[in-house]
C-alpha cells in the first residue's frame, strides 16, 4: 500500500538522533527516566504493529509515529492512518533506531499518544455493572494487588480482554498498565480494557461491594477468614443463590494477597491443581479463573 500524498500529517525523514523532535522516543529502555519524561509530557508509548493498530482503534489521540526506513513501506497502512489523523510520521535509518530507542525495536514501529485522564473506580464499576455476563454467567471485574511486573500486568490485561472482563481495578502498588512494556505484552488491550486505581487500599474494597459486586479472593490454597466457594458456586446463577457481579481479586506471585486484602474479601476460591504443584503464574491463574467464570 502506498502512502497517500494528500493526508495532512507530515512525513519527516530524520538522520540526526539529537533532533529534539525525537525526544519522546529517546532511551525507551531507561524505565526511571522514561517515567519522569512521560509524566512530564503526559504521553504513553505504544510499540509494535499490532499494538499501534489497537491504538488507532482506541479513543487515545495519536501524537506521532516513528518507523524505520524499511517499515515506512512495509507498514504503509499504519503510516497512512497516522497521517490521516493529522499526526506526524518520523522515518529514521534502520541501523540507527537501536541507538535512538535503546534496544532493537520489534519490527521498527513505535508511536506516542496523549495519556488519558485517570479514571475513577466508581466509573469503572458503574460501567461494568451495566454489562450482562454471557449465558447467565456473572459480570466480572478483576482487582489486582501488588502486581508490579509490567509483563504480568500486560498479560493479565490481554487475558481480561479475551474473556470479557468488564474492568480492572489496581491497588496503589501495581505497575502502570499504560507503561510501554505492559501495552506491548497486552498487544494493545490495556488501551481498551477500562481500569482505575482503587484507593485507599484495602478499605476501597467497600466501594466495590457498594457497587453490587461480591469480592472473591483467588488464593493458592483455600481457607482463611472468608467463606470458601467453588467456580460453580460463582459461575452458575440460580434463583439468586449465586452473585451475578463478581470482583475477582488476585495478588502477586510469591507474597500473594495481603492479610488486609483477604480480610476485605467476601469469599475465597482456589484453582484445583495436581499434587506437588504449589501455584501458577498470576496471569495464567487469572486466565483459568476468567475462563471458568465467563462460561465462554
Amino acid at each position: 500500500m502506498s502512502v497517500p500524498d494528500d493526508t495532512p500529517g507530515p512525513l519527516i525523514v530524520v538522520d540526526d538522533l539529537e533532533d529534539p523532535r525525537l525526544l519522546e522516543y529517546r532511551g525507551l529502555n531507561d524505565p526511571a527516566a522514561r517515567r519522569l519524561l512521560e509524566a512530564e509530557l503526559s504521553i504513553i508509548v505504544v510499540e509494535g504493529r499490532v499494538a499501534v493498530r489497537q491504538l488507532l482503534d482506541s479513543v487515545h489521540p495519536v501524537r506521532s509515529l516513528l518507523v524505520d526506513d524499511h517499515q515506512v513501506t512495509l507498514a504503509a497502512d499504519l503510516v497512512a492512518a497516522v497521517r490521516a489523523r493529522g499526526a506526524t510520521v518520523y522515518v529514521a535509518p534502520r541501523d540507527q533506531m537501536a541507538d535512538l530507542v535503546g534496544f532493537r525495536l520489534h519490527r521498527g514501529v513505535v508511536a506516542t499518544a496523549d495519556r488519558p485522564r485517570h479514571a475513577q473506580p466508581d466509573e469503572v464499576l458503574a460501567e461494568a455493572a451495566l454489562r450482562v455476563g454471557s449465558r447467565g454467567q456473572p459480570t466480572l471485574v478483576a482487582i489486582l494487588e501488588g502486581l508490579n511486573d509490567p509483563e504480568n500486568v500486560g498479560a493479565l490485561f490481554r487475558n481480561a480482554a479475551a474473556f470479557g472482563v468488564a474492568g480492572v481495578l489496581l491497588d496503589p502498588t501495581c505497575g502502570d498498565p499504560l507503561y510501554r512494556r505492559a501495552i506491548r505484552v497486552s498487544v494493545g488491550h490495556t488501551l481498551h480494557v477500562p481500569f482505575a486505581r482503587l484507593e485507599p487500599w484495602p478499605a476501597g474494597l467497600g466501594r466495590v461491594r457498594a457497587a453490587g459486586f461480591v469480592v472473591c479472593a483467588l488464593v493458592p490454597h483455600p481457607g482463611g477468614p472468608a467463606r470458601e466457594v467453588t467456580f460453580e458456586d460463582l459461575g452458575v446463577r440460580s434463583s439468586g443463590s449465586a452473585p451475578h457481579r463478581v470482583a475477582l481479586m488476585l495478588g502477586a506471585e510469591g507474597p500473594g494477597l495481603s492479610t488486609g486484602a483477604l480480610d476485605g474479601a467476601d469469599m475465597v476460591m482456589s484453582i484445583p491443581m495436581a499434587p506437588g504443584v504449589d501455584s501458577l503464574n498470576v496471569a495464567t491463574a487469572a486466565a483459568v479463573a476468567f475462563d471458568r467464570l465467563s462460561g465462554r
